[in-house]
């Protein structure tokens, strides 16, 4: 036995046989060989062989190909300008593209007679829109109305309307009757407009002479009263009632003399506002001024606002007869929050503690601030970190002082009205965002806005002060029209079911 050992069988390598095959004649043309990558050893003998089978299998595929008959499209003859004139009838053509369809009539010379010139209408009716820039003699003229008509129909309608006074958009019913020669204007057959709200004039040609004639227009003068939920911004929540903006402002406004709207207006407070209003029988309506306005707040007593002409001008009192105007505004700026009180306070700019010696109201830029009260523009202009700065000097012991303006609406030494505009929101100076810093000064000390008392102010008495409450009283029995959203039910509590099973 040799010292080697048993004799073991070799296991035969695929790997080696596989190479083999590639390196040789083994497969080429012959189906065995799947793949051959002509990328990989270039120049080779097997290299050599793939290209000579993939060459060859390409030009078989291009000689087949080229054996098979192409189909022929058959071709079309151009029509004529004859042909295509015999089939237009039959050919529907897009009109957007200036196609016609259908066909076309030769005229018979024979039966047809030129005209000279083209017949004109008998008469023309047109609207005429007069605009902002427009005057009404411009509007006429321009509709091709004769200079001769247009001055009869000034003069008949002049002593009955303001012409200058017609709000832009007016339309004008136009007729032009037939004229005799082209040189000359169009007769005005007739002519109408709007020339108030109650009432319609219209200028017609009888006899051969313009005359007038009033329509007048129903209107309905009921007030307009709507109630609702103040909710988180009073003013919104009238312009969501219907209430114009003009008259919304012109609530919040007249109610700051009377109310804090940053303390003394919750979520659940009630407003109570009545317009004059007119309706006219055509559909249109037309708001005039604020009469009434009413708040009523949780656990606090109501306030009431009516408007009475006093002294030859329209003025605003409570319910009891006396001036809303009799002490300082209390929110001299419209859709304010207030954000920071009276008193010390971590500064956010100059990071530490110092006395803020007014209060400050968050608002829009360039919302307008008006006068706490009436008195004297003592200084208007830059103001170290307060920035623009307006000081009113209302009587020798109370000074009011506006921080922070964008722009100014008054100079220095001109006299300012209670609710006057002298100023708009902005943040000049030392300021962390758009919003108003106004200070009260009285015996030469700044004291809290919120706190001061500021009396004056009229009364009613007598019989004006009968009417006033007969009139508070017919507004309070107005019928109300409308509302805001409507108030939430309020979840009952405990206190309510025992109630109830008492």
């Amino acid at each position: 036995m040799s010292r080697a050992g048993p004799r073991r069988f070799a296991t035969p390598d695929w790997r080696a046989f596989v190479a083999r095959r590639d390196r040789g004649y083994e497969g080429i043309g012959l189906g065995t060989e799947l793949s051959l990558d002509l990328g990989d050893a270039i120049g080779s003998r097997a290299w050599w062989l793939g290209l000579g089978a993939c060459t060859a299998l390409c030009g078989t595929a291009v000689w087949l190909g080229s054996a098979v008959v192409p189909i022929r499209e058959p071709a079309y003859q151009l029509l004529t300008p004859v042909q295509r004139e015999m089939v237009r009838p039959q050919v529907i053509a897009p009109l957007a593209r200036g196609g016609a369809t259908g066909a076309q009539p030769i005229p018979n010379a024979r039966l047809v007679e030129p005209l000279a010139e083209a017949p004109e209408r008998p008469r023309l009716e047109l609207t005429a829109r007069l605009n902002a820039r427009d005057s009404f003699e411009g509007v006429l003229r321009r509709a091709g109305v004769g200079q001769a008509d247009i001055a009869g129909v000034v003069a008949l309608v002049r002593p009955l309307t303001n012409l200058g006074s017609l709000p832009g958009g007016t339309d004008m019913d136009i007729v032009l009757g037939r004229r005799e020669t082209r040189s000359v204007p169009r007769p005005l057959e007739l002519l109408g407009f709007r020339a108030a709200f109650d009432l319609r004039l219209a200028v017609a040609r009888q006899d051969g002479a313009l005359v007038v004639r009033k329509i007048p227009i129903a209107v309905d003068s009921t007030p307009l009263r709507v109630q609702g939920l103040a909710g988180g911004n009073i003013e919104r929540a009238l312009r969501g009632a219907g209430i114009p903006a003009r008259l919304a402002s012109a609530y919040v406004k007249t109610m700051g003399y009377a109310v804090d709207f940053q303390h003394g207006v919750d979520k659940r407070a009630r407003f109570d506002i009545v317009i004059a209003q007119d309706k006219a029988e055509t559909g249109d309506i037309r708001h005039g001024e604020l009469l009434f306005a009413g708040l009523s707040r949780t656990g606090k007593e109501p306030i009431e606002i009516g408007r009475w002409d006093f002294g030859g001008k329209p003025q605003y009192f409570r319910a009891g007869g006396d001036s809303v105007r009799k002490g300082l505004m209390r929110t001299p700026v419209d859709g304010a929050r207030l954000t920071s009180g009276f008193g010390m306070r971590f500064h956010p700019l100059l990071a530490y503690s110092r006395m803020h010696q007014g209060v400050d109201f968050g608002a829009p830029w360039g919302s307008p601030i008006y006068a706490a009260a009436s008195g004297v523009v003592g200084f208007a202009g830059r103001h170290g970190g307060h920035g623009n700065y307006i000081m009113l000097k209302h009587n020798k012991e109370l000074n009011t002082a506006y921080a922070h303006l964008s722009r100014f609406a008054v100079r220095a030494g001109q006299s300012v009205g209670q609710g006057q505009v002298i100023g708009y929101v902005g943040s000049t100076g030392i300021s962390t965002g758009p919003h108003l810093h106004y200070e009260t000064w009285f015996r030469g000390r700044v004291i809290n806005p919120m706190q001061l008392k500021f009396t004056g102010g009229m009364q009613l008495s007598g019989n004006d002060l009968g009417q006033f409450m007969a009139q508070m009283n017919r507004w309070r029995q107005l019928a109300v029209s409308g509302g805001s959203v409507a108030e939430p039910k309020r979840a009952d509590t405990m206190a309510d079911k025992r109630r109830r099973r008492a």
